[in-house]
């Protein structure tokens, strides 16, 4: 083996046997070898090691040349491992070691010399041959790239051959080339898309103008302090001092403030690119040598206008300034550059925009000193210009961001992983807030931050004195219902007050609002106001709740002695009126002044933003002065929209509950109130209370909750009309089928010139159009429409033969019409010959007429002729012949001018000739072996079609034939015409195009009306048509562009689909490929599928696929049908190729018309439109894990790293970002530190462009998903940045119409800002799996498009929804990111950074000319688990500082948009719930008590049917049809309203009102519970392919709590009711109002198993009883999973009450008090009660249900603890037991009179309160454990888990005895696929064949 001296060879020892490291080695590598044996040892480096990873990657780099050398390579590595770490204490270090010794000792006897025979001579030869083959000969004509890595093997050989060779045998010329490298290397290094330092070719990029005047700007680094570097190492240890060499202005903030490398290198692009991009817009690129100033000084405004708020709400001056006589650019850029250097090194302060206002307040502090000299304000030094450089690249960090990030680290571990109370930590608002209040300018720089700012109490708070103890700043995040109220109590006191008032109207004898106008009534309906301030009692106007009760007490008649007191007091204004109305009017002044202002929204607007202090002192009454916030209210315009929208709805619910539930209860609520009851039928504890209160709350009760309720309804309709207007304004819709585009196709060209091509080029705007202009046009349509389809093809959504039928030629010129697409003329060729053919007149006149009538036919009919003349004679090589084809085609022409055409052409003979061209064209198509025998075929059956032209049809074609005939003989040529042809001409590809399309219009006939075939290509033929039509911005010319890049959040899902995966069979014996092979035919109207396409692609004998790339094509096949992130790479990366093309149609001119965009991609025209492109766009996927991924023992998490690899590589432009984890030694500790790194892909490596150190682990703070964003964010470029999840997808046709969206955020539609995030639409493309496939996908569409469309325009409240918006990119880096990370709080993180802007001054819009894909939830459990979660972010959104501030900045009807849209729409569903509960359970009461009996004697109040028919509208939230009506109203829109009524149809029959309402129980289970205790998560639902039958005790743990439970407690309030009440049961609306709860019922407790595959399958029944009573009987403890016992999934159901604070336990108990009211109740309905209404009977039922727990609690510790020993004596102890129970029964029959009846309502009574006792105890579990009494409840919990599972059993067993029952299900859950062919019982039986 080679050594270091290069002397000898040693071998390494090999060891006698496998150590236990070895195995593991082996174990770690060898499986890695099966994916990428090369590129092993280089990739899978422990992170303690990383510095050999470039050795051994140059090694696996070199191998195939010289094997030698690489293995000199490896053993130079291993010796460098060694020294580095020589005891192998590093994770992994050991492992791999003794696997690198086992490869070197393998390759020492394998690895032959090559170039010399010793080890030392072998690599000095290769490295000079390495040297003058790559880098002496190559350094002018390579790439950058492939420079800057050959530069790193060549320096990385010279390291080696240093330790191979001794030093005194490197000869001179070697030591050259070693200098040369080095040298070269200083100017070379890796880059993201400028090569700002790079050997070798110019890139073009370079060459651009406007990227060499930013250059030239930023390196402007005249006048600027050169600071020095302090130097040891001069003789005698003097400090020498020397300038530190300045690149650009970024370098120099460098060496002053120590940033890092790889953050400078970042930011130095990224202002490059900003600068080039914003400064080339609308600039002439003939002189362009320098920035205009404006652009540098727009990027500042943008960058610094957070900046400078902040300076003025802190009353501090601004730190930008810029001194008279400065350089103003160079200085702007110094700012700008310290700004970006600041933002791109701050790790997690990135959430925290005013921290980061702050540094670099503070900082800029600093440059002005140091370029000014000025006197520090604090310390009173003084600047010099002379500055000590930083000691070290790490000062900033270590210095400024670490210490912030301390605090957060800190805070973020008291939050105990999001389950402590919000209040007993800091979050990033928190700590960002501090920075609101001037005390922080205080602060010490930059060791003052360890002062206030970062004080905590940790685990032990009373150990920090409480004024050391940093509070929660500005807001405190309680968990409680309050918040609802606290958020919105403007609306709840307007629905308060107009409630007392309309009561107060309706009370009055006749009841119509005219009273009003009554003195007395008007009166009070005055006292509303008194309402109004004792509900504001807890904020400002407390005073008033005392003032205005006792003013309108003053003018009351008939007063109280009291009163007349304070009457008295003001008797001299009763002379000049009521003292309440003077009190009223000035209580209301603010109000009216707050009117005033709401129609003068600029004006306020400016009064909030205003710093003096008179004016917040003027404005303090509305809102306490905040930093976000001011100056939300929109432009008069706007304003009046969503007024006018919300005085509508409220007119509107405001009558009907006025009309519908206050009016019709009045009469019985007065009737009731005078009743007197006194025969109650239990044991009345308050007999004496008067006006029967208990019955008018009962009654009343479930009225005012809907009261509450039903204004979601009415939004709801309103929204869903004003939506569909709007978007048929917005032209949605006007093509939406193929027969539709037909008609309107002509006019596609045009518009889409006017759209999306730029206006200079297409100028067709206001004029008309020339024949040229308009070819020039179709030219460029023709471009992007045949791209479209061939993109279509690519993904094998259409055949082969679709795409001939939808393409078009790329140039018209050829022919004299335009070449519209085959499928639009097909069948008019045939048409035309048989119309021609029958044609009996004479006149010409009429046959053209006829064809010209239709446009298609007189085109096929033109181009079919010319095209025909083009091929027959560019076959034709003899001059003769082609004189007669002329001679033809002149006759032709000049008949037809003549109208003489009939008169020479005989029409009958038309067909035959064309069944002839049929045949020649297809000929000439064919594929051919012998040359001669092709030739001969082709030239008889052209003499067959001139033979019949001449002789056949021409009248005089035989004078042609004598007149070439003469010819002939004079020439003395004996062979026969037509015989010399050009047959090399059939292999011409633009030629053959030509024959392509002329054969189809001969032999296409109608079949094409139907093509496509496939309805998703339908779809998107059709939208991208219809988007056209659309309102959409002029497309600008790429120079003039927006950038913007796209980022994409990975964790650790799918990349592609491996081998393995595609065949495996699930349980039901199905794999993932069988099961798409036969879904996707169910897309289809024909037989053609993608599956057939995708088949036909891969085995065409032209593209020569290999085995190999048959196996790859279908993985790719596979993914790119799955929600996988190579699906969503290939959709974003449709941005770069429809940039490119745009560049193309731009550059090329009049050259697009030939050839096309194909022909230029190898052109060198195609480097330009790259540098374009790389400019324009960026694609940056944060992989957050990509590090952990590539060492993970796991091969699926290696195969994921692989597969990114491999998209880096397959996708030049694409970027990853990862967080790498690296071990270092410091001090010999070992220490882990954090890295953000972009990669891109290489020579089947990636690349690493930057690495910049964190501060620490930047995922362990908030939610993860964030961050993950967070730490990318710096690596993207451009002003825009779109935001797309894993799970989306996009298309190239939406990808074209980019820069036309980007042109919103140029616009201000309001005339008051800019957009800052643009909304786009979205397509579901997961809808045709299943009908919940199919629900799922109808609601999130309606969301993405009808509701949102709304919510922008008019009611100016969307947010931002996870989906893919684009964001102004500068506006939200500068206000702390794209999404709020607090941990717990904001769950929801994408909808916080909508509001986040919208509190900071963004606007929101919304757009849908374009649109991208998006999957979802396909199954029940995981569209459950996905409303769950949703379900908790809005639970905490209800908590949070952002929807507190929203609800009391917004004007007041914005404000209401905002709350029911967001969490308002949660309560209403809650509320839904709540009055099926309080209805029940008032009729309950009054049953039970004999209230009802009683009052129903009195006929007026037993004819009402008020109560029932104000519950209808509950009724209809609770069926989903609210969620169903946006629907219908989209579908009809863009499908037409017959389709909307048919899907509405189906989805009614497919059970969507179960699904909805099953739902609904989600939602308000996780919401309520949320806001009660906490417990919110992340939910990972999956995106899986095939859907499987959930196992019952799956079903069990996901629903018992949300559904089960609460479905049985209504089945028995509704049998309760059923048995004892005496209500009016032949009422319809009583029926329909218990039919929907008994629906209701229904749905919760039996919805899982009707929408679960197979769910009642008697097998499968079966086996889940089977595993369900496995579940329960096993035990739990630490380490078991919740799957596998119940009592680790109870212990899990319960954790949400481990951190519940007393509050909400408080608050549980007394929710659970409600079960004992079944017992109390019941008891006294027993017949062994005879009536007895004594409270003993209900003592005596507690005594025996505890009699009853303790006999069952005997038994059970007797069967544990004597169960085995003393069996005998248990038995006995049994028999006893049961000879007692025997007897006393017996007695309480005979003697006591109890009866059967009394048996089962006992069991009624006793369960309920058993469950309550348990619910109480697990409140209870820490006060129980203590006692020792937790075992017992939990022993029953178990007992009651048994009964539900039982009970849900016996009914699913009872169902799946039938047969029909499971075909029935399986019909209903799969009807769509059905009708189209799918065969979805073979897939769930599991049957092939």
């Amino acid at each position: 083996m080679a050594s270091s001296s290069g002397t000898k060879k040693t071998r390494a020892p090999t060891p006698r046997r496998q150590s236990k490291a070895m195995s593991q080695a082996q174990k770690m590598f060898v499986d890695v070898q099966d994916e990428d044996s090369s590129a092993i040892d280089s990739e899978l480096v422990p992170s303690s090691l990383a510095a050999i990873a470039p050795v051994l990657r140059v090694a696996n780099q070199i191998e195939k040349d010289n094997p030698r050398v690489a293995y000199l390579c490896r053993f130079h590595a291993f010796e460098k491992a060694h020294r580095m770490d020589p005891p192998s204490s590093g994770r992994g270090v050991r492992q791999f070691k003794t696997y690198l010794v086992h490869k070197l000792e393998k390759e020492e006897e394998e690895a032959q010399h090559q170039l010399a025979r010793t080890d030392p001579k072998e690599i000095i030869l290769y490295y000079w041959n390495f040297y003058n083959k790559n880098i002496k000969e190559g350094q002018y004509t390579k790439e950058p790239e492939e420079m800057a890595n050959i530069l790193q093997i060549a320096s990385v050989l010279y390291d080696v051959l240093k330790t191979v060779v001794p030093p005194q045998r490197i000869d001179d010329q070697t030591h050259s080339y070693a200098q040369d490298v080095q040298s070269k290397r200083e100017q070379c290094e890796n880059y993201n898309i400028l090569p700002l330092k790079a050997i070798g070719a110019k890139a073009a990029i370079m060459e651009l103008p406007e990227i060499k005047a930013a250059l030239h700007a930023l390196q402007n680094v005249q006048n600027l302090p050169k600071p020095s570097v302090h130097s040891t190492n001069a003789p005698h240890d003097f400090p020498e001092e020397r300038s530190k060499s300045i690149f650009d202005i970024l370098d120099w903030l460098s060496s002053v403030f120590g940033f890092q490398k790889g953050n400078v290198a970042n930011q130095r692009e990224h202002l490059i690119l900003l600068l080039a991009n914003m400064d080339v817009r609308k600039r002439d690129l003939v002189v362009y040598t320098q920035l205009r100033s404006s652009t540098v000084q727009k990027l500042m405004d943008k960058i610094f206008k957070n900046y400078w708020s902040w300076c003025k709400y802190l009353c501090c001056e601004q730190n930008t300034r810029i001194p008279q006589g400065s350089h103003k650019q160079q200085l702007q850029l110094i700012y700008i550059g310290l700004f970006l250097l600041i933002w791109g090194e701050a790790s997690n302060i990135r959430f925290m925009p005013e921290c980061i206002c702050y540094i670099f307040h503070k900082m800029a502090e600093d440059v002005n000193g140091l370029l000014f000299g000025n006197v520090h304000p604090v310390t009173g030094d003084t600047y010099h210009r002379s500055q000590t450089a930083a000691p070290d690249e790490e000062k900033f960090l270590r210095t400024v961001i670490t210490p912030i990030y301390q605090v957060l680290h800190k805070e973020a571990k008291r939050n105990n992983g999001g389950k402590a109370s919000h209040s007993r930590w800091r979050n990033y608002d928190d700590l960002n807030e501090y920075f609101w209040s001037s005390k922080c300018l205080s602060l010490k720089w930059p060791t003052g931050l360890k002062e206030e700012f970062s004080v905590h109490s940790d685990v032990m708070p009373n150990k920090v004195p409480a004024s050391k103890s940093m509070p929660k700043t500005n807001f405190v995040e309680a968990r409680t219902f309050w918040h609802l109220y606290r958020s919105f109590d403007r609306m709840w006191i307007f629905f308060i007050m107009a409630f007392q008032a309309m009561v107060i109207v309706a009370w009055t004898p006749d009841g119509s609002p005219a009273a009003l106008f009554d003195e007395d009534v008007f009166r009070s309906v005055l006292t509303i106001f008194i309402t109004q301030a004792f509900l504001n009692l807890l904020q400002v106007a407390a005073v008033w709740a005392a003032i205005l009760p006792i003013c309108y007490a003053s003018s009351v008649q008939n007063s109280t002695r009291l009163v007349k007191f304070f009457s008295n007091l003001t008797e001299s204004w009763q002379s000049q009126g009521s003292l309440y109305n003077y009190a009223v009017a000035i209580y209301l002044m603010p109000n009216i002044l707050a009117a005033l202002l709401f129609f003068l929204p600029q004006f306020e607007r400016i009064m909030e933003r205003s710093s003096s202090h008179i004016v917040t002192l003027f404005m303090w009454w509305a809102q306490p002065k905040l930093y976000v916030g001011r100056g939300l209210h929109e432009g008069m315009s706007q304003l009046l929209k969503y007024t006018l929208f919300w005085i509508l709805l409220l007119i509107c619910k405001l009558a009907f509950s006025y009309y519908v539930e206050i009016l019709p209860l009045i009469g019985p609520s007065k009737s009731i109130m005078k009743l007197h009851v006194d025969n109650y039928e239990w044991h009345e504890f308050f007999p004496n209370v008067t006006h029967n209160i208990g019955v008018v709350i009962a009654i009343w009760a479930p009225i005012v909750l809907v009261y509450i309720m039903d204004t979601q309804i009415w939004y709801s309709i309103f929204s869903t009309l004003f939506g569909g207007i709007h978007g048929a304004l917005s032209h949605l819709g006007e093509i939406r089928i193929i027969g539709m585009l037909r008609s309107r196709f002509q006019s596609v060209p045009t518009a889409f010139c006017r759209r999306l091509v730029p206006s200079s080029d297409a100028d067709t705007k206001g004029r008309y159009m020339d024949k040229a202009m308009e070819r020039r046009n179709f030219a460029s349509f023709a471009h992007v429409w045949n791209e479209f389809i061939e993109s279509m093809r690519a993904e094998d959504l259409i055949s082969n033969e679709d795409r001939d039928l939808l393409l078009v030629p790329y140039s018209s010129n050829d022919v004299s019409v335009i070449q519209w697409p085959p499928f639009l003329l097909a069948g008019k060729i045939p048409i035309a010959l048989d119309m021609a053919k029958d044609f009996k007149e004479k006149e010409d006149t009429d046959l053209f007429k006829k064809i010209k009538k239709d446009d298609y036919m007189r085109s096929a009919v033109v181009e079919c002729y010319e095209t025909l003349r083009e091929i027959i004679y560019g076959l034709l090589e003899d001059e003769t012949d082609r004189n007669i084809v002329r001679k033809i085609c002149y006759d032709v022409d000049i008949f037809i001018q003549q109208h003489k055409f009939l008169n020479e052409f005989r029409m009958n003979r038309i067909p035959s000739l064309g069944e002839k061209l049929e045949k020649f064209l297809k000929l000439l198509l064919s594929e051919y072996d012998a040359v001669d025998v092709y030739k001969s075929q082709i030239i008889n059956v052209l003499q067959d079609i001139m033979e019949i032209i001449l002789q056949d049809i021409m009248v005089n074609g035989f004078k042609i034939l004598e007149r070439y005939r003469v010819q002939i003989q004079s020439n003395y040529k004996k062979e026969q015409r037509f015989e010399r042809l050009n047959i090399a001409l059939t292999q011409n590809k633009s030629w053959r195009e030509k024959v392509v399309r002329l054969h189809l219009l001969f032999t296409v006939k109608e079949s094409a009306i139907n093509v496509p075939t496939n309805l998703d290509a339908r779809r998107r033929i059709t939208f991208f048509t219809n988007s056209l039509f659309m309102n959409i911005p002029s497309a600008p010319k790429v120079r003039d562009m927006i950038s913007f890049s796209v980022l994409t959040p990975y964790y650790r899902e799918d990349v592609l689909y491996s081998v393995d995966e595609l065949y495996k069979e699930n349980e039901d014996g199905i794999s993932t490929l069988f099961y798409l092979q036969k879904i996707y035919p169910a897309r289809f109207v024909c037989k053609l599928d993608e599956w057939m396409n995708f088949q036909k692609r891969i085995n065409d004998p032209k593209l020569n696929y290999s085995d190999d790339d048959k196996k790859e094509a279908t993985r790719h096949w596979v993914s790119y049908r799955g929600q996988t992130l190579s699906r969503t790479v290939r959709g974003m990366m449709y941005y770069k190729h429809a940039l490119e093309l745009q560049c193309f149609l731009e550059s090329a001119g009049d050259y697009a018309s030939f050839g096309g965009y194909q022909t230029m991609e190898s052109s060198q025209g195609n480097e330009r439109v790259q540098a374009l492109g790389d400019m324009k766009f960026t694609y940056v996927v944060s992989c957050q894990l990509l590090g952990a991924l590539k060492t993970s023992k796991d091969p699926r998490d290696r195969r994921r790293y692989n597969d990114i690899l491999n998209l880096m590589i397959m996708y030049p432009s694409l970027r990853v970002a990862y967080i790498d984890e690296r071990e270092e030694f410091v001090n010999g500790r070992s220490h882990i530190f954090y890295y953000s790194v972009l990669l891109k892909g290489g020579n089947s490596y990636n690349t690493e462009i930057y690495r910049i150190k964190l501060p620490g682990p930047p995922t362990d703070i908030g939610e993860g998903k964030p961050e993950n964003q967070n730490h990318a964010i710096i690596f993207t470029r451009g002003e825009a940045l779109q935001t797309i999840d894993m799970n989306q997808d996009n298309y190239f046709e939406e990808a074209f119409k980019m820069r036309n969206v980007l042109e919103e955020f140029l616009k201000s539609p309001s005339g008051q800002r800019e957009p800052t995030i643009l909304g786009l639409r979205e397509h579901i493309f997961t809808g045709s799996v299943s009908s919940l496939a199919s629900f799922m996908s109808n609601q999130e569409t309606s969301f993405v498009t009808i509701s949102q469309r709304i919510l922008a325009n008019p009611l100016r409240v969307r947010f931002h929804y996870g989906h893919s918006d684009i964001f102004d990119r500068i506006f939200h880096i500068t206000r702390g990111g794209i999404s709020k990370a607090s941990k717990t709080i904001n769950l929801s993180e994408d909808v916080f950074a909508g509001m986040n802007s919208t509190l900071r001054g963004g606007y929101i819009t919304h757009h849908e000319y374009i649109q991208v894909g998006k999957g979802r939830d396909v199954g029940m459990n995981q569209i459950s688990l996905f409303e769950a979660k949703v379900a908790n972010g809005n639970g905490e959104q209800t908590l949070s500082r952002d929807v507190y501030r929203l609800g009391h900045r917004l004007d007041f009807f914005r404000m209401l948009s905002f709350y029911f849209t967001t969490v308002g729409f949660y309560l209403s569903s809650m509320v839904t719930v709540l009055t099926v509960y309080m209805f029940l359970y008032g009729r309950f009461y009054l049953v039970m008590s004999g209230l009802e009996r009683e009052t129903l004697e009195n006929l007026s109040i037993h004819q009402s049917k008020a109560l029932e028919q104000a519950l209808v509208t509950q009724s209809v939230f609770q069926l989903g049809l609210l969620m169903v009506l946006p629907m219908v109203m989209e579908i009809g829109l863009e499908k037409g309203f017959r389709s909307a009524l048919g899907d509405f149809i189906i989805m009614q029959l497919q059970l969507a009102s179960v699904f909805f309402t099953f739902q609904l129980g989600t939602k308000v289970h996780y919401f309520g519970r949320t806001i009660l205790h906490g417990g919110s998560k992340y939910r990972a639902t999956g995106r899986g392919f095939v859907v499987f039958h959930a196992k019952f005790s799956e079903n069990y743990r996901l629903y018992s709590r949300s559904h089960f439970v609460k479905g049985l407690e209504l089945v028995i309030l509704l049998v309760l009711y059923q048995i004892y009440g005496h209500s009016y049961r032949s009422s319809n609306i009583y029926l329909f109002i218990t039919s929907s709860l008994w629906f209701l019922v229904g749905s919760w407790l039996f919805g899982p198993f009707v929408f679960n595959p197979s769910g009642f399958d008697w097998q499968k029944t079966v086996d889940d009883w089977t595993d369900w009573k496995r579940w329960m009987g096993d035990r739990g403890g630490i380490g078991m999973h919740p799957d596998r016992s119940w009592e680790s999934w109870v212990d899990g159901e319960q954790e949400h009450l481990k951190f519940s604070n007393i509050r909400g336990r408080i608050l549980e108990i007394i929710l659970v008090l409600r079960f004992f009211i079944y017992q109390y109740g019941i008891v006294y309905h027993l017949d062994i009660a005879h009536r007895s209404k004594n409270i003993l009977v209900y003592g005596l039922s507690w005594l025996v249900l505890v009699t009853t727990l303790l006999v069952l609690k005997m038994v059970s510790m007797g069967r544990r603890r004597f169960g085995t020993d003393f069996e005998l004596m248990f038995r006995i102890l049994k028999a006893l037991l049961f000879l007692g129970f025997m007897s006393v029964m017996t007695d309480l029959f005979v003697i006591c009179g109890l009866t059967i009846s009394d048996l089962f309502a006992t069991v009624l009574a006793f369960l309920p309160t058993g469950w309550a006792l348990l619910l109480i105890g697990q409140v209870c579990r820490p006060l129980f454990e203590a006692i020792g009494f937790w075992d017992p409840i939990k022993e029953l919990a178990k007992a009651y888990e048994y009964i539900i599972g039982f009970l849900l059993f016996a009914a699913i067993a009872i169902l799946s005895w039938f047969p029909f029952v499971s075909e029935f299900q399986t019909r209903l859950l799969f009807n769509q696929a059905f009708s189209r062919g799918l065969q979805i019982s073979m897939i769930l039986s599991g049957r092939k064949d």
